[in-house]
C-alpha cells in the first residue's frame, strides 16, 4: 500500500457543492482503489458518482443503513469487496447486488437480517467468501433456498457460522448443518379441547431442545472481522474470559486486548496459524501453558502488556521463530530463576526488539533490569566455583568452568570440548 489517503467525495460535474459525497477516505495499493466509509452514519448506500473513480473495495461497516434496495449499487459493477457489517439491515431485496458480477467478498454478518433468498445471490456470480453470522435467522421455510445453497459442498466459505434464531427448536443450530427439510415443516394445529401439554408437561406441538452447548465462546460471533485492507479480527473489550474458538484461518492480526483473560491455555491459537499480529494487552493474564502459543509460526509482533505476568513456563516461545516485537512492560516479573528462560530465549534472538523486563520482586531488586539480574547471577555462581575448593578435583575441571562464561540450561550452552563425569 503507497499510503496515499485522500477525500473521496467530490463535486457535481456543475461544480455544485451541495451534490458533494459522503467524507470517505480513498487510499490505493497497487491496481486496488479502497474507499473507506466506515463510521460515517450513512443511511444509504453513496453514489458511485461521489468519488473520484469507482472503487474496487467499499468499506461500509458501522453505519446505519436499514435497507438494501434493487440496484442499490448500480455503477459499482467493478467491486471486487464490500462491507456491510455492523450496520442496520433488516430489509434486502433481490436485486440489491444486481451488477456486481466480479464480487469476491461480501460481509453482512452483525445486523438484523432475518431471511435472505438464494435470488439476492445470483448476480454474483463470482462470490467465494460471505459472512452472515450474527444476524436473527429465522429458518422457516422462506429461508429454505439460502440455507441449501450454503450447504453446496463448493460454497464452504459462504454463510460459515450463521446460526437460526428461531424457531425454538432450531435455536443455536448452524445453517450449514440444519435439515432443509425442517425448515417448511409446520406445527400441528391444537385442537380447542385438547391439552396442549402432553403426559410429561411440556409442550406436545413443539419437541424442545436444548441448545448445543459450547464451552468457548464463538469468536466469529463476540468479535467483529475485517477483510481489508487486511484480515483481522477486533476483540476488544468483550469481557471475555477465555480465547474465543473458531479463529478464522486468514486472520493475520488479532487484538483480544481489554478483556478479562486470565490464563492461556494449549492450542488456544492453534486455528489462527497465519498470525502476524496479536495483542494480549490489559488482561490479568496470570499463567500462559507451555503449548499456548503453537503453531504461531509467522508471528512478527506480541504484545503482552499490563498484564501479571511473573514468568514464563519453558518452551512457550518456541514456536515464534519470526517474532521481531515483543511487549512486555506493565506485569510484575519476579527475578528468580524462573525468569532464566525468558532472558535465554531473547539472547538466542537477537533480532527480536522488546521492553519493559523489569524485575518487580524481590524488594531489593525492583526497577532493575531483568537482564542485569540474570547476568549478575550467573557472574556470581561463576565466581563461587572457581573460589570454593570443595567444588574442583582437577585443574581440567576448573578450566572447563572458566570456559563456560555462564550457567545455562543444558539444552542452551553451546557444546563444550569436555564432558566430565564425577564419580563420589
Amino acid at each position: 500500500m503507497d499510503g496515499q489517503v485522500r477525500g473521496g467525495g467530490r463535486q457535481g460535474r456543475s461544480g455544485d457543492s451541495s451534490h458533494k459525497g459522503p467524507d470517505c477516505s480513498e487510499f490505493s495499493n497497487p491496481g486496488n482503489l479502497f474507499m473507506d466509509c466506515q463510521g460515517r452514519k450513512l443511511s444509504s448506500i453513496p453514489s458511485a458518482l461521489s468519488f473520484s473513480r469507482p472503487p474496487d473495495h467499499l468499506l461500509l461497516a458501522r453505519n446505519l443503513i436499514q435497507a438494501l434496495r434493487n440496484r442499490a449499487f448500480s455503477g459499482y459493477e467493478g467491486l471486487r469487496s464490500l462491507d456491510l457489517q455492523q450496520n442496520r439491515i433488516s430489509v434486502l431485496e433481490e436485486e440489491a447486488f444486481l451488477g456486481l458480477t466480479h464480487l469476491t467478498s461480501l460481509l453482512l454478518q452483525h445486523n438484523h437480517l432475518s431471511t435472505l433468498s438464494e435470488e439476492a445471490l445470483i448476480p454474483m456470480q463470482s462470490l467465494r467468501y460471505l459472512r452472515l453470522h450474527d444476524n436473527p435467522w429465522s429458518c422457516h421455510c422462506t429461508l429454505e433456498s439460502l440455507v441449501r445453497t450454503l450447504q453446496v459442498p463448493s460454497n464452504r466459505n459462504l454463510g460459515n457460522h450463521a446460526r437460526c434464531e428461531e424457531p425454538f427448536r432450531l435455536r443455536g443450530r448452524k445453517l450449514k448443518r440444519v435439515d432443509p427439510e425442517l425448515l417448511c415443516l409446520e406445527p400441528e394445529p391444537i385442537s380447542a379441547t385438547a391439552d396442549p401439554k402432553g403426559e410429561d408437561g411440556r409442550n406436545a406441538t413443539v419437541p424442545l431442545q436444548p441448545s448445543p452447548f459450547r464451552s468457548k465462546p464463538d469468536a466469529t460471533t463476540v468479535c467483529h472481522t475485517y477483510l481489508f485492507p487486511t484480515p483481522h479480527m477486533d476483540c476488544r473489550s468483550r469481557d471475555l474470559t477465555e480465547v474465543p474458538s473458531d479463529i478464522p484461518r486468514e486472520i493475520v492480526r488479532m487484538d483480544l486486548s481489554q478483556n478479562s483473560l486470565r490464563r492461556l491455555k494449549g492450542r488456544d491459537f492453534v486455528e489462527a496459524s497465519r498470525l502476524r499480529s496479536l495483542n494480549l494487552s490489559h488482561n490479568n493474564l496470570e499463567d500462559m501453558d507451555t503449548a499456548s502459543l503453537s503453531g504461531l509460526l509467522h508471528l512478527h509482533e506480541l504484545d503482552l502488556s499490563n498484564n501479571s505476568l511473573r514468568f514464563f513456563h519453558y518452551g512457550v516461545l518456541e514456536d515464534l521463530y519470526f517474532l521481531s516485537l515483543l511487549r512486555l512492560d506493565g506485569n510484575p516479573w519476579v527475578c528468580d530463576y524462573s525468569i532464566h528462560y525468558l532472558v535465554y530465549w531473547l539472547r538466542l534472538h537477537p533480532g527480536v526488539t522488546h521492553s519493559g523486563l523489569l524485575c518487580h520482586s524481590p524488594p531489593e531488586l525492583r526497577g532493575k533490569s531483568v537482564e542485569d539480574y540474570v547476568h549478575s547471577y550467573n557472574r556470581a555462581c561463576s565466581q563461587t566455583e572457581q573460589t570454593d575448593p570443595e567444588l574442583w578435583n582437577t585443574a581440567m575441571e576448573l578450566q572447563v568452568s572458566l570456559e563456560e562464561k555462564e550457567v545455562e540450561p543444558a539444552n542452551l550452552r553451546r557444546p563444550q570440548k569436555y564432558r566430565l563425569t564425577r564419580l563420589n
